[in-house]
């Protein structure tokens, strides 16, 4: 158990440390690390926390985490490994960036550098978004609909996630 505790925390500090762009361009290497490598859940399971976590109060990549390590241990000792393992990078991270941006900000490399990686976040989560569509996920017709109904609902009539998440929520319930 103690080498699963170990394994678990690794591997979200991995996560955390090769991660830009917050949660939702996180999920692809979540996916990878915990779904197709160490097999700890299903692609369905995660699935569902990916779902939980995005209606549940804070950011997604800590929910994520926090899930999948009670979820793979059974107890409040995995759940905080992996939060601290995702968590931990970041802070440390952040706190050389602070002390190196606030005398840079200005620097023209600095300036391109983040506009990089503008670019590969949105990359991230674009990723994100097609590893979920499998057909495990999009089991039947009515999947699809809803999908493109949450879509259309974000993207054309700018209706913010919470609601949508809602609203699948119930029709979810009603459809299956």
């Amino acid at each position: 158990m103690i080498k699963l505790y170990i394994t678990l925390f690794t591997t979200f500090v991995k996560i955390g440390l090769f991660s830009f762009g917050g949660g939702y361009a996180m999920i692809p290497l979540i996916q990878q690390e915990v779904v197709d490598k160490n097999a700890w859940i299903s692609l369905e399971q995660f699935t569902d926390i990916i779902a939980i976590s995005q209606i549940t109060p804070g950011p997604i990549a800590i929910n994520v985490a926090t899930f999948i390590g009670y979820t793979t241990t059974g107890n409040i000792l995995g759940a905080t490994l992996a939060t601290l393992g995702v968590v931990l990078p970041s802070l440390i991270i952040m706190i050389v960036l602070v002390k190196f941006l606030s005398k840079t900000q200005d620097n023209i490399y600095v300036i391109r550098a983040f506009k990089g990686l503008r670019l590969i976040v949105i990359g991230l989560i674009l990723g994100a978004a097609f590893s979920l569509m499998k057909p495990e996920i999009l089991i039947d017709y009515k999947s699809y609909i809803l999908l493109f109904l949450s879509m259309i609902a974000l993207i054309k009539f700018k209706i913010g996630p919470i609601p949508i998440v809602i609203t699948s929520f119930i029709l979810g319930i009603f459809l299956y």
